[in-house]
């Protein structure tokens, strides 16, 4: 307002113009002279405050200060004045909403439920308050020394960004959300509601509340955060290959393809190529630590021990004279019975073998010396291709 003299200060009292965006303001003088005019304007309260105790509150409106109409002014009449003043100290309280008030600091440390990593995590952001009940605010700061606006809005930054290191770690590690997840806000609402409700219920006593949070953002340093994921995709690695050794084998296949694929990066008419060996280093990679991880986990296995016996390959079957079957080379059809006799001897391993055979299918030796064919009734020898023993008229 355009006051000049002392005396009119003393004659009228209200909010100056600077002085329209604080939340509290309070009046240098504490002497009030009889009849002075007092302004309240819309959005604000006028408190008087004397010896530790609220006195009156004057909502919007024009007052003319005097004990005649204001009967609690009588007890506060300075009697050395001649009743011409009274002493108290009078505020000027906003209680409109104020937004987009700053803070931000550290939380401490959590660890990370994944990696169990401890994290050094940080908060910041707004919020809106607005005073509810201005005479519990100026009796609670008046006790702290607390009166002027700058000293109350940093005390509640402070009050606020505690509230908000406490409710945010409890979150965190009641919920047991891996830092990832934390910062990248996927959490975000749920830690609002709880902050918001844990500064209402700090703030009570001081009759402030909190409205909102706005740009609330949980963080951790870039290099905590490149720890993490780092730790995080070993991690799932890890899991894959099925233990941690078998990760640390598959690694540097990994390793390999990123060296491929970032190998050589000319400009110009070579970029398509350049693009095309990328591409195929980090498959060359993956497609490595991906077999490894595969035989590894097949040399964990444990090894069934094989108790059926071995059966024969076709190429081994022989044809049973009598009835016709494949079957396997042996001294009897396992088919019908009759003998198998008829069959070439290997003159290496004596083996059964095929009568147009090259090689013995049971040693590899060569079959190029003269095969004999023995009669199954006497056992006499005959060249093959002989139809009948000439002894006893059996047929070979």
């Amino acid at each position: 307002m355009g006051i000049f003299s002392k005396e009119i200060r003393r004659e009228f009292i209200a909010r100056p113009d600077e002085a329209k965006d604080f939340i509290i303001y309070k009046h240098p003088d504490s002497n009030i002279r009889m009849l002075t005019q007092l302004t309240v304007e819309a959005d604000e309260v006028a408190v008087f405050f004397r010896d530790g105790t609220v006195r009156g509150i004057f909502k919007p409106g024009r007052y003319t200060l005097d004990s005649s109409n204001i009967p609690f002014i009588g007890l506060l009449v300075d009697a050395a004045s001649g009743g011409n003043m009274f002493i108290s100290e009078i505020f000027f309280v906003s209680t409109r909403e104020f937004p987009n008030i700053k803070f931000g600091g550290p939380i401490g440390d959590i660890r990370d439920t994944e990696t169990k990593l401890a994290i050094g995590l940080m908060v910041y952001g707004d919020f809106s308050l607005r005073v509810k009940e201005p005479d519990k605010l100026i009796t609670g700061l008046a006790g702290m020394g607390r009166s002027d606006n700058e000293s109350f809005v940093n005390w509640f930054k402070q009050q606020t960004l505690k509230v908000i290191r406490d409710r945010s770690a409890e979150l965190v590690v009641k919920k047991k959300w891996p830092l990832l997840d934390v910062t990248s806000g996927a959490y975000t609402e749920e830690i609002e509601e709880e902050v918001i409700a844990g500064v209402k219920k700090h703030m009570a006593d001081y009759g402030v509340d909190i409205i909102r949070l706005g740009n609330f953002v949980i963080s951790m340093k870039e290099e905590d955060e490149q720890k993490l994921k780092a730790f995080s995709e070993r991690q799932a690695l890890s899991n894959l290959a099925g233990g941690y050794q078998q990760a640390a084998a598959a690694e540097p296949m990994f390793g390999l393809g990123k060296g491929l694929a970032q190998g050589g990066g000319g400009e110009g008419g070579g970029a398509g190529v350049n693009g095309a060996m990328a591409g195929a280093g980090l498959g060359m990679g993956f497609a490595y630590a991906q077999q490894m991880m595969m035989n590894q986990a097949a040399m964990n296995q444990p090894q069934q021990v094989q108790n059926q016996p071995p059966v024969a390959s076709a190429s081994n079957l022989i044809t049973c004279p009598s009835c016709k079957k494949s079957v396997a080379p042996g001294k009897f059809c396992a088919e019908c019975g009759a003998p198998l006799a008829t069959n070439p001897v290997c003159p290496k391993c004596n083996a059964q073998v095929m009568p147009d055979a090259k090689f013995c299918s049971s040693c590899g030796a060569p079959l190029n010396v003269q095969i004999k064919v023995k009669c199954p009734k006497c056992g006499k020898e005959y060249d093959v291709g002989t139809k009948f023993c000439t002894e006893d008229g059996t047929k070979l």
